[in-house]
């Protein structure tokens, strides 16, 4: 078992503004981002930096070649001084014209030429730059994920799956509690099915227990993150948002390659649709059959797929948890999710906990 803090780290961080209290709002949002932005490619000397009239001493705006002017948001301001080969933190200390004139220099003169893609937003003011990245972008719209969302999950607070409760209570959704997130930056859902809980015979210590279905979605069109579904089981979700007790944690990474349109088609929209409509039985027979599945010879097992030091740290958890030696596939990976606790770096936290779910796929 496994405490997952992706949601209270959005929880924590996310101001009113990013925060929604049902799918179809964040849906609606999105949706209506989408309609207002315009992606083209250009040519990275076909864009310049120029000092806001009147604004901050290190305010800038882009100027492409027609004229047409568009203000930078912090993240795409980050993407264009990578393009120009200056760091956006030391840039960011300059008076704009010294910034523009830096900018402009690797741009057009110390950068080779190269095509840049880029994303504008119109909202009734000034045109905003949200975007710079390479050519070979591939965009997965946010709104494309949220609508897909909707269609499968509804508005995300009277469904089955919704934004979770309290401790396993439902509770009314607002902006405080709520588990729906976007930005001009990137989006993050996390969905759970508590009122349809999976009783898992020897959960701890020998004793049953009861587990709860839940995901999260993130994504940014704007080259901040990858695009990723992460589903798993879980004993309760407290006030912060904390994930305690998880496991079976399985999980899809895109990134914003050429591909990924299609691979949000071929592998995502389906493993949605099957999660929407699949039922505990699944998981309750998986489970079953992932505790009668044998090891012959643990150690062997485990060192086919981890270093001494954390095939010894596996075995060492397992047996702290549960008074008993690995013995199952199941054992095996609960051993793993109660070894990663330990583990101070969530991105190997995920990795072993995205290798504990494919020990249990061993069993199907």
């Amino acid at each position: 078992m496994s405490t997952l803090m992706q949601a209270s780290e959005q929880w924590r961080s996310r101001p009113a503004d990013e925060r929604f209290v049902s799918l179809t709002d964040l849906d609606a949002h999105l949706r209506y981002v989408h309609e207002n932005c315009r992606a083209s490619t250009v040519s990275s000397r076909a864009l310049a930096c120029a000092p806001v009239e009147g604004g901050s001493h290190n305010a800038l705006q882009v100027v492409d070649q027609s004229g047409d002017v568009a203000n930078l948001t912090h993240w795409s301001f980050g993407q264009l001084a990578q393009r120009a080969g200056a760091p956006a933190s030391y840039l960011r200390d300059l008076p704009a014209p010294l910034a523009a004139d830096c900018v402009n220099y690797g741009l057009h003169v110390s950068r080779d030429l190269g095509d840049l893609g880029i994303l504008r937003y119109q909202n009734g003011g000034p045109p905003e730059l949200r975007a710079v990245t390479g050519s070979g972008y591939g965009r997965v719209w946010n709104s494309t994920i949220s609508q897909a969302l909707v269609a499968r999950f509804g508005d995300g607070i009277t469904g089955d799956f919704r934004v979770p409760g309290e401790f396993g209570k439902a509770v009314d959704v607002t902006k405080e509690n709520t588990t729906l997130y976007a930005s001009d930056r990137d989006m993050f859902v996390f969905l759970a099915d508590e009122q349809h809980r999976i009783d898992v015979p020897n959960r701890r210590d020998g004793k049953s227990g009861q587990m709860a279905r839940g995901f999260f979605v993130w994504n940014s069109e704007v080259g901040a993150s990858t695009f990723g579904v992460a589903t798993f089981l879980f004993d309760y979700v407290c006030c912060n948002r904390i994930v305690w007790g998880a496991q079976q944690h399985a999980e899809i990474r895109i990134r914003h390659t050429a591909s990924a349109p299609d691979r949000w088609i071929e592998e995502v929209a389906p493993a949605l649709e099957q999660y929407a409509r699949s039922g505990t039985s699944n998981i309750v027979a998986a489970i079953a059959s992932a505790k009668a599945s044998k090891i012959d010879k643990v150690s062997d097992f485990l060192a086919k797929r981890f270093t001494k030091k954390v095939a010894a740290g596996v075995v060492a958890a397992h047996m702290a948890d549960e008074q008993r030696p690995i013995e199952s596939l199941w054992d095996a990976a609960t051993g793993i999710t109660a070894y990663a606790r330990s583990v101070p770096y969530q991105d190997e936290r995920i990795k072993l906990e995205r290798e504990a779910g494919l020990i249990l796929d061993m069993a199907d």
